[in-house]
């Protein structure tokens, strides 16, 4: 879900992810995530509360002023976009190469399995 503020409407929240606000909680098809009253209260919510209750990374893009608010993962989506201090070897030299050289550039990180 994209959108230019955190906080969205309750409706919008469950038109876009399928997230309905309940008393009992937040609930998709027969799962319920109890959440705090204080995000039950009135016809908003705000995503950066939200997000971390219900599993779903939410990135802010300052540069362009929006929010995207990922899938729920079972617990397993990143929460964050915060690269690892990652190292491979370069396919030139062999030397280690860090990907924090990096920092400030964007770039493209392809992986590749073959089983």
């Amino acid at each position: 879900m994209i959108t230019t503020s955190p906080e969205v409407t309750n409706a919008e929240l469950e038109r876009r992810t399928g997230w309905a606000l309940k008393p009992q909680g937040a609930c998709k098809g027969e799962v319920c995530v109890p959440l705090p009253g204080r995000l039950l209260d009135g016809d908003t919510v705000d995503l950066e509360t939200l997000a971390p209750l219900l599993g779903m990374p939410l990135l802010h893009d300052e540069s362009v002023g929006v929010w995207a608010l990922g899938p729920e993962a079972g617990g397993r989506a990143l929460t964050t976009a915060a690269l690892p201090d990652l190292e491979f070897p370069d396919v030139r030299t062999g030397e280690p190469f860090a990907l924090r050289s990096l920092r400030g550039q964007r770039f493209v990180l392809a992986a590749w399995a073959s089983w």
